[in-house]
């Protein structure tokens, strides 16, 4: 597996805040900058507010190095974040709990490169999807209640695959026993709360806390990708072609009404984007990280 040295991971961090998609312009408001990394935990921002952040595709390292970013000032100041991203070449992200050896499991990927959470759950690739990952202190009712930010993100999603002319529904039965081996892939698992067209898995997420926020990812499986050719995606299971940026705009205006949030359109600060070149380099390609879990030569502020 490569690594990204931190004068490549520091030049990426400047070109993904100068390369910006296009998202819905309703529900967005002007907003001030967002708060330093040393802000006191005591600055708030508005309960209504959600800075929103859509970035072009990045690197397994730099896009999990700014999910944590952002996980940390979450925890800080008890704002809540929403993130869209992509990916810049097909990877792995293995989930926090599973074995790096695991992978063999899955040959059609074996080339892509990997990527470790800190979210649990199976593996995904990551090639014909949409990523997303959001930020959101425990102060928040919903927050507190796994099953509950779930559901209230995955209804949104069933709303807007809706209008555009598909039928998903929530995936409701127990998940099966410990005992029984799970699948290594993401979305051959089956949760409850996960997003269902069919019997085909179109969606599904994972968290993960700590004392004072929760940090949820989530991909939504668009069409079916070479590196997981088992897997359909929305294209194949219900024919849906819509342009993403149409899709995006839709579930935005949906997620913020339900949530109650206002979008702050932003992106990273300098102090964020070189806190996530060095975690990108130090933490997420390195083998100690991604192979065993290994945070010891790593600063974490969580």
């Amino acid at each position: 597996m490569g690594r990204h040295g931190d004068a490549e991971t520091r030049e990426q961090g400047d070109a993904e805040t100068r390369r910006r998609g296009d998202a819905e312009k309703s529900n967005t408001t002007a907003c001030s900058p967002p708060l330093p990394l040393s802000a006191s935990p005591r600055l708030r921002v508005s309960a209504s507010s959600c800075r929103l952040i859509v970035d072009p595709p990045g690197s397994g390292a730099w896009n999990m190095a700014v999910d944590e970013v952002l996980w940390q000032w979450c925890t800080r100041t008890a704002g809540c974040c929403w993130r869209f991203y992509r990916w810049e070449e097909p990877t792995v992200s293995l989930g926090y709990f599973q074995a790096f050896e695991d992978r063999e499991q899955h040959p059609a990927s074996r080339l892509c490169p990997i990527v470790r959470r800190v979210s649990g759950g199976g593996a995904i690739v990551h090639d014909a999807e949409l990523t997303y990952s959001m930020a959101v202190p425990l102060s928040q009712a919903m927050a507190g209640r796994r099953q509950a930010l779930y559901a209230a993100v995955h209804a949104t999603l069933i709303e807007t695959l809706a209008d555009f002319g598909v039928a998903a529904r929530l995936h409701g039965e127990a998940p099966p026993s410990r005992t029984v081996p799970r699948p290594f892939l993401c979305f051959q698992r089956r949760s409850p709360g996960d997003v269902l067209v069919g019997e085909v898995k179109v969606a599904g997420s994972a968290q993960r806390r700590n004392r004072n926020a929760v940090l949820q990812h989530g991909s939504v499986l668009l069409a079916r990708s070479p590196a997981a050719p088992e897997l359909d995606g929305l294209r194949e299971t219900a024919g849906l072609t819509a342009h993403l940026d149409e899709f995006v705009a839709k579930w935005l205006g949906l997620l913020a009404h339900r949530l109650g949030w206002n979008w702050c359109r932003e992106s990273l600060s300098l102090a964020e984007r070189r806190r996530a070149a060095h975690l990108a380099a130090a933490k997420y390609a390195a083998d100690s990280w991604t192979q065993h879990r290994n945070r010891l030569n790593v600063q974490d502020s969580l």
